[in-house]
């Protein structure tokens, strides 16, 4: 079942959008309504679909430019869930917290769905979907959040908004261990990264099209969206191997996935349209920075070269 006939949904391309620049990072310097319109001007020939991930200020603009600008984007808005329980499992050392941490995350969080309810019913319009959180169940994560708090989440926003509820992860955790959330949420959103998982570029729409059919067919009564699929433009080595990210792996993967996509109805966010420069670790070549299919100044990396061109 794909989400555009469920939801009654053009068929359209979507990206993930997060549009801090040099300098900017969430909790500090957020960009300016003038620097979201020049993105989103940027962004609206190629796609009609953005995710974001957080209901935060960064957020608001986003709608409020979107509103007034009266830009032809659908939006799926997110809210980013904080850690509610240790995950001594985080292989980066992340994930373990003082207990008054997490109940101040736990206040945090209740909070931040009351925003994703309110800025839902706000921009109605606008907004298509909701996500209760991100990649806050998978085993590596250092924002850890039980399904059964995840599943809560989910019945309160349902209770409240409008728009149909999902919650992103990673695609291996709705394989065993979010059976329950699987059957609450409107749709089921799942992340697959093929140059993660050490895959060369020739593999690489071979392994997302079995990452979203193990998922598809364990829940063939529920729409599959695939909320992030993205190819790397550098590495420092650090999770991927230099030798597999490239301006023209990127392109290749863009392209194959976006064939695949619009051939099998498949809703699918690619991740990203910037560089975000404070991701990851301080050296520049870690590979959190470079998924954009823009640079962080907004020049256009080699797939929108060929895209702005055809």
């Amino acid at each position: 079942m794909d989400i555009f006939s469920a939801f009654n949904l053009p068929q359209a391309r979507a990206i993930c959008y997060s549009g801090f620049r040099e300098g900017q990072q969430p909790g500090h310097k957020y960009p300016t309504y003038q620097e979201v319109k020049e993105d989103l001007l940027l962004l609206k020939e190629e796609w009609q679909y953005l995710r974001l991930y957080d209901c935060d200020i960064h957020a608001d603009t986003v709608l409020q430019v979107i509103q007034q600008e009266q830009l032809e984007f659908k939006v799926m808005l997110g809210a980013y869930i904080e850690a509610e329980m240790n995950n001594f499992g985080c292989p980066w050392g992340g994930g373990v917290y003082t207990e008054e941490q997490l109940e101040r995350n736990r206040i945090g969080n209740l909070k931040k769905i009351q925003t994703l309810i309110d800025r839902s019913n706000k921009y109605s319009d606008i907004i298509f979907s909701l996500s209760v959180g991100n990649e806050a169940c998978v085993d590596w994560t250092d924002h850890y959040v039980p399904e059964s708090q995840v599943i809560k989440y989910v019945r309160l926003v349902k209770e409240n908004a409008q728009q149909p509820v999902t919650f992103c992860e990673n695609y291996v955790p709705w394989l065993n261990k979010l059976k329950s959330l699987a059957e609450i949420v409107d749709f089921i959103s799942i992340h697959t990264y093929p140059v993660w998982e050490y895959k060369h570029i020739h593999e690489a729409i071979d392994y997302t099209q079995s990452n979203y059919e193990v998922v598809s067919n364990l829940y063939p009564h529920k729409p599959i969206v695939i909320t992030e699929a993205g190819w790397a433009t550098n590495s420092n080595g650090r999770g991927i191997n230099p030798e597999h990210v490239s301006e023209e792996n990127q392109k290749t993967y863009y392209e194959d996935l976006m064939s695949w996509s619009k051939k099998n109805k498949v809703l699918t966010f690619f991740f990203e349209a910037f560089d975000e420069s404070w991701k990851g670790s301080p050296e520049p070549f870690e590979p959190e920075k470079h998924w954009g299919v823009f640079k962080i100044d907004r020049s256009p990396k080699l797939v929108m070269n060929q895209l702005h061109q055809d």
